[in-house]
């Protein structure tokens, strides 16, 4: 790492800490460029770089001849988003596998689903590393997705093949922890009653529902962490 490059990541560090802190509050206008670049000794293209990379954050706004504010945070903001578990793996330098442990159609009953129409049900098993971290259960309405009624997901998961084949406009997700049952502990080999974490996701296109998925992971092999701008 160059100096230039590590003055750059304090830079960042330091605004991000004061705006997650809530020492800067939203609509706070930063201190400019050239205030930053005197305080850091450094070049201004470093202080630009940055600052541009807290906008793409979405920390901060950039208005062209006013400077710099802090963002406004949004209304809602999503837990987490729509990943995709190869990637995640491939991020932080782990081996990334999966099993269909279940494929099958079904006919929906009364529920999420319009009573009747065609199902594809999934069942699959995510490996890190040699060891089973998440257990998948997962409804996918064919009318929504005719191709699914080909996909083997021999290749990539269901999750990562909706992602590439489907669009979504809204997504929504319930988090909760729960006791295994035989099966899930048996997938996932744990002892049965070991504790879990639960994530059910269900997303939509054009106000239809695509696909209602039920992820279970080992508590003491999982977390979910997220970050938020202050309120």
């Amino acid at each position: 790492m160059t100096r230039e490059t590590g003055i750059a990541a304090a830079i960042h560090d330091e605004i991000e800490r004061l705006i997650l802190d809530g020492a800067w509050a939203p609509g706070q206008r930063i201190p400019t460029e050239a205030e930053l670049t005197a305080r850091y000794g450094c070049a201004r293209m470093t202080v630009h770089k940055a600052l541009s990379r807290l906008a793409g954050q979405g920390m901060i706004v950039r208005r062209r001849r006013a400077g710099s504010f802090v963002a406004a945070p949004p209304a809602e903001q999503a837990v987490l988003g729509i990943g995709d578990f190869a990637e995640e793996a491939k991020r932080s330098g782990k081996l990334y596998a999966h099993d269909v442990v279940l494929r099958r159609e079904i006919v929906a009953a009364a529920g999420e689903f319009t009573a009747g129409e065609a199902l594809l049900e999934v069942h699959c098993r995510h490996w890190l590393d040699g060891a089973p971290v998440a257990w998948e259960e997962r409804l996918i309405r064919i009318a929504a997705v005719p191709g699914a009624r080909q996909a083997r997901f021999e290749q990539e998961a269901p999750g990562a093949w909706l992602l590439h084949h489907v669009p979504w406009s809204q997504a929504e997700h319930e988090i909760s922890a729960a006791s295994a049952e035989a099966g899930v502990a048996r997938q996932l080999q744990l002892r049965r009653g070991a504790a879990l974490l639960c994530l059910r996701r269900r997303t939509w296109h054009a106000g239809a529902l695509v696909t209602d998925v039920r992820f279970s992971f080992p508590a003491d092999r999982h977390m979910f962490k997220a970050r938020f701008s202050p309120t």
